[in-house]
């Protein structure tokens, strides 16, 4: 079997936007699985690679989420805050170190020990960005500071408790809509609480 590197032939890149992260444009051959090379151009958004968490209570079967103002769900026709796990980009530091910091900005929980759980593409047709999953135990000693987020990046973050039964009905009558935290509070049921 060939290389997938010596199936893409790249022609051109251009970029079409460096505003709020790298938008662009690629030119490139494939080298299909019958032999034949064919042209393609592709769009890709790269805002960097990220991390999420699911904190979670096993004695009391409660999980922490947050709720937060998404403006690309806004237009895309949700009109709600997301309920989600929280998550950041990595900005030039570890996943471990990166989820730990943002837990503390949106939820105002100290914690530790992190475990990773696995890693995922999230949107892998036109988005960069690989997501670290994580899952950490809390208990209400660790929320140490306000929590919220961070006010001058546009954040207004509300932190929530849920039993994890009731976190999986808000998915089954569509109140939590959000992907990576979908797959958390699966990923709990499966193997944190079982």
């Amino acid at each position: 079997m060939t290389a997938l590197g010596e199936r893409i032939r790249v022609h051109s890149v251009v970029v079409l936007s460096d505003d709020w992260y790298l938008l662009k444009k690629t030119t490139f051959d494939f080298l299909r699985s019958d032999g034949t090379w064919q042209r393609q151009s592709r769009e890709t958004y790269d805002r960097g690679n990220g991390a999420t968490i699911l904190l979670y209570n096993r004695a009391r079967k409660t999980v922490i989420l947050t709720r937060q103002f998404r403006y690309p769900a806004y237009v895309n026709g949700h009109e709600d805050l997301l309920l989600e796990t929280p998550a950041g980009l990595l900005d030039a530091q570890s996943p471990e170190e990166a989820i730990r910091k943002e837990t503390a900005e949106e939820t105002g929980y100290i914690i530790h020990k992190v475990k990773k759980v696995f890693e995922a593409f999230m949107s892998p047709g036109s988005v960069t960005e690989k997501l670290y999953f994580f899952a950490a135990e809390y208990d209400s000693a660790a929320r140490q500071e306000q929590g919220g987020g961070v006010a001058s990046d546009g954040e207004d973050i509300e932190t929530v408790e849920l039993t994890l039964d009731e976190a999986l009905e808000k998915i089954a009558n569509g109140e939590i809509r959000d992907g990576k935290t979908i797959m958390l509070l699966q990923y709990a049921k499966l193997h944190l609480f079982a």
